[in-house]
């Protein structure tokens, strides 16, 4: 009984300092994603949902590069399928985002204000659980009669 609890207590531990990680580079994506932001607007302010869209881009395909070597150290070489798979989760989350703003906003009459801070509450959790358990989930290695290939 005493190995498990230990081995359960160093798997809550890596996956604590994962999810801190995971924060670090979601800090990192926010900045990245600002600075195209305010880039595109510092041209023409017309230009604020072309640089949502390319800041989204930017920070995602950062947050795959650093999420792959430090976070979740997969070990695999560059994945157009893990970074596709990224693409998804962010996008996910960030549709998610914007429902529930909707909801706690309009329906529920929530501050604008508190509200992104409550939505960060909610997706940075899924996202990182989407991250650890669908895009670096560990794979099994493929077999080919019995014999491992």
């Amino acid at each position: 009984m005493a190995f498990s609890e230990s081995t359960s207590s160093k798997r809550l531990f890596e996956w604590g300092v994962q999810f801190v990680k995971f924060g670090a580079v979601g800090a990192l994506n926010t900045l990245i994603s600002l600075i195209c932001y305010y880039l595109f607007i510092w041209i023409s302010p017309k230009l604020y949902l072309p640089g949502q869209v390319v800041g989204f881009l930017v920070s995602v395909l950062n947050a795959y590069y650093w999420n792959n070597r430090y976070v979740f150290r997969s070990g695999r070489k560059w994945s157009w399928k893990d970074l596709f798979h990224s693409y998804i989760a962010y996008g996910g989350t960030a549709l998610l985002s914007a429902l529930l703003s909707i909801l706690e906003i309009e329906v529920l009459q929530w501050s604008a204000w508190i509200v992104p801070i409550i939505n960060l509450c909610i997706t940075v959790p899924v996202n990182f659980l989407t991250h650890k358990f669908w895009v670096y989930r560990k794979k099994k290695p493929e077999t080919d009669g019995g014999n491992q290939v």
